[in-house]
């Protein structure tokens, strides 16, 4: 990727705050607990018109028995190899250790440019504290503090030097974003994972290992899109820790950011209460909705297994029964394409434009067959539709009394618009304003 800094260091010295700090905003979760970035994720920052992508890495550890730490070091091994830039990141109040040593002897075999971060210098005396990061083995040294930004200005400056074009201000300008929702250990990284090809996000069967929301930037079927994998969703009563607070607040938010939202659910466990939680959030933002029946290759079937599993679902999601379901199985890599293919037209969906001549046409005579029901003795009379300039199918129904229409009135017409134009997945919005 042109233009990337990747923020890499042994755990704890303070590298996902900088990268908060680099992209403006708290993108990375922190506590003073160890080893809480597990993948790598990224953002977008800018120093004097160059526009890069910044890269925070979990904390690099050797000759560990944690399971973590090993996919750990794959994590960080795969940011130095997209990095145009490395940012080394050390401690000043705690001086050179042997785990700083060693990642020293991996970071010199590549032909990258280094930097060295020494952070924590939060005061004249630190900064004057950083020359024994020279038995590193690298010429440039940077004092910095990640917590009040000292240093930054002089460290960025090196940075973009290194760059050799201005970059892109918003590279996620007009892509696609799709979301993978559900909760916890439904299998969201074991997909994301399948579909790429790559150890994208870090994957065991311990739930709950994905703290941050991970984007990845994705070309299938022609088309680019961005897909999120996020930390699994619990019910409140069940987050404990801070960091799952914080982790369940970054799936929300991660939502909120989508076009699409892939809902997974768990096939042996079924469509549970927390499941239609997480539907409703994706609903009451206007997304569009696939949902995934993942790990199907664990049910035993007949030959009417799948059309009586998802007329069950789609009976508990009513009135919703315009929302795809696939079935696949992350682990055999079935029909995992065909999900990503479905998100994508529901994004089509979600940016359908109806000319005002084709609703009419389609809706009015569907209207004078069923009108609304008079109230009061008032009779409603729809004089035409039009499409709202809205990020997800929203109409605009123009009549005499539109403060009398109902509910269920409401959902007739959304079933009308439904079947004659599909908009399978995506929000339908209706607004009734006086003609």
């Amino acid at each position: 990727m042109a233009n990337s800094v990747a923020i890499v260091g042994r755990p704890n010295v303070g590298k996902s705050t900088f990268f908060n700090r680099l992209i403006g905003e708290k993108k990375a979760i922190m506590d003073n607990e160890s080893g809480i970035t597990r993948d790598r994720h990224y953002g977008y920052a800018e120093w004097t018109n160059k526009f890069f992508t910044v890269i925070d890495t979990g904390g690099y550890v050797t000759n560990s028995d944690d399971i973590f730490e090993g996919a750990i070091r794959q994590q960080v091994t795969l940011a130095l190899e997209e990095a145009s830039v490395i940012l080394f990141m050390v401690d000043v109040n705690i001086g050179i250790t042997e785990l700083d040593k060693e990642f020293a002897n991996i970071l010199r075999k590549s032909k990258k440019p280094i930097i060295v971060v020494a952070n924590k210098s939060d005061t004249n005396e630190k900064s004057m504290m950083v020359g024994e990061f020279y038995q590193l083995g690298f010429h440039e040294i940077y004092p910095v503090s990640s917590q009040s930004g000292f240093g930054t200005g002089e460290l960025l400056d090196k940075v973009v030097s290194y760059f050799e074009e201005q970059g892109n201000e918003d590279p996620d300008a007009g892509i696609p974003k799709i979301t993978i929702a559900g909760r916890p250990n439904v299998g969201k990284s074991s997909f994301l994972n399948a579909i790429l090809g790559t150890e994208r996000s870090i994957v065991t069967d311990i739930s709950g290992t994905t703290r941050d929301s991970i984007d990845t930037r994705y070309k299938q079927f022609g088309k680019e899109f961005i897909i999120t994998d996020t930390a699994g969703i619990r019910r409140k009563t069940k987050v404990h820790e801070d960091v799952e607070f914080y982790s369940v607040l970054r799936s929300i938010n991660a939502i909120e950011k989508a076009d699409v939202v892939l809902l997974m659910i768990d096939a042996e466990l079924g469509l549970e209460s927390q499941d239609i939680n997480i539907l409703r959030i994706a609903q009451e933002r206007n997304k569009g909705v696939v949902i995934l029946v993942n790990k199907w290759d664990l049910i035993e079937k007949d030959t009417m297994t799948l059309k009586r599993y998802e007329e069950d679902l789609i009976s508990k999601i009513q009135p919703n029964n315009h929302i795809p379901v696939v079935f696949i199985s992350s682990l055999n890599k079935t029909r995992i394409f065909k999900a990503i293919e479905t998100a994508i037209e529901v994004y089509e969906f979600l940016t359908t434009r109806i000319s005002t001549s084709a609703l009419n046409e389609a809706i009015l005579p569907e209207i004078e067959k069923y009108p609304p029901p008079s109230i009061k003795g008032k009779h409603i009379k729809i004089k035409y539709i039009t499409q709202l300039p809205t990020p997800y199918p929203s109409f605009a129904f123009f009549c005499n009394l539109p403060q009398y229409i109902k509910e269920p009135y409401e959902r007739f017409l959304i079933n009308k618009i439904r079947l004659n134009f599909d908009l399978k997945g995506a929000p339908v919005r209706l607004f009734f304003r006086k003609k």
